[in-house]
């Protein structure tokens, strides 16, 4: 399937965004798709369907249009994007990194996937993220070498799956790869298996999690980390766990509970070299339907899990970050 990429810039006020758009930022519009799983990504991705998907780019305050910046793609959560979520974007600009906000939801006019994550899926974004990373790659003010890409629970999730080696060869056969992934309390409930299938990119790899998040539990992402490094393959990844933090523990809020979302900590997935997840190991039942996916959450996964600001975590979580990309991504 060819993908045809344009980039627009709006200054009307009857496209996405545009009555929001400043002098340095743009809307950007491609050609996705809308694969349920990560098997449809790997196995069928000729047959998904086409989508449309924006997002804005922002270039740096004191842009220079000689220089050529580099990338960081910002990917949201169940909720859509947050104020949290659009400060980190903005400090990154001020330290002299282009951003893009990554428009799944919207573009597909869905709000919000807590309580059934079945409308936009993790696939969907990752293959969001890689469409965008092309677009992009023509800009003559972005460096696409040194492009890194960040997300919160669900956007976490793309953070770090986009790095598993079969999802990145069956998009684009690896032309287009991030230099940095940033998760920030992803989902680690998929696991490659067997060990053969555990291959990421050898890009950089940190998740930042909270040590109370029962949305998406850290030791969901410690034993993923764990089967990583006992594979036979490369990695270089890491973790920080927040002490007595909750998922959002990014927020500038009370902690409180969400009773349509999914607690998490039971559920674990192993993922064949298709993408399929199963069951269990012994009961390799594919989870590859909005229908499955719901019956296998039955069998591991509760409702009402806490969310909500720690101070500390927060201001820990926005260092980090900053000195990430910095190390990364910067010359």
């Amino acid at each position: 399937m060819k993908f045809y990429i344009y980039v627009m810039a709006i200054v009307g006020s009857s496209y996405l965004f545009a009555q929001d758009l400043k002098w340095n930022q743009e809307i950007v519009t491609f050609k996705s798709a809308n694969p349920f799983s990560f098997e449809q990504i790997i196995v069928d991705l000729d047959k998904q369907s086409v989508q449309d998907v924006s997002g804005i780019l922002t270039l740096p305050e004191d842009f220079d249009p000689s220089i050529k910046y580099p990338l960081i793609i910002g990917v949201a959560g169940s909720l859509n994007w947050g104020i949290h979520h659009l400060e980190y974007l903005k400090m990154y600009q001020e330290m002299g990194f282009a951003t893009f906000q990554l428009q799944s939801f919207d573009s597909r006019d869905v709000k919000s996937t807590v309580g059934s994550q079945t409308e936009v899926t993790t696939a969907m974004v990752i293959l969001d993220s890689y469409r965008a990373l092309q677009a992009l790659s023509t800009h003559p003010n972005i460096d696409i070498d040194r492009s890194g890409i960040t997300g919160w629970s669900l956007g976490g999730g793309v953070s770090l799956y986009s790095a598993w080696m079969p999802l990145i060869n069956a998009i684009n056969g690896g032309e287009f790869m991030f230099a940095a992934h940033l998760p920030v309390y992803p989902p680690c409930m998929a696991y490659p298996y067997p060990s053969k299938n555990m291959q990421f990119s050898t890009a950089p790899i940190h998740v930042l999690i909270g040590e109370l998040d029962n949305w998406v539990p850290a030791v969901a992402c410690t034993e993923l980390i764990d089967k990583m490094r006992a594979s036979e393959f490369p990695t270089n990844i890491d973790i920080t766990i927040y002490d007595n933090a909750h998922h959002s523990f990014d927020r500038v809020s009370e902690v409180t509970v969400n009773e349509n979302g999914y607690t998490l900590g039971d559920c674990r997935f192993p993922m064949n070299e298709e993408g399929t997840l199963w069951l269990s190991e012994y009961w390799q039942i594919p989870i590859n339907t909005p229908m499955r996916q719901k019956l296998a959450l039955l069998t591991c996964a509760g409702r009402g899990p806490s969310i909500g600001g720690n101070t500390k975590a927060r201001e820990a979580s926005f260092k980090f970050s900053a000195e990430f990309f910095t190390k990364h991504l910067k010359k």
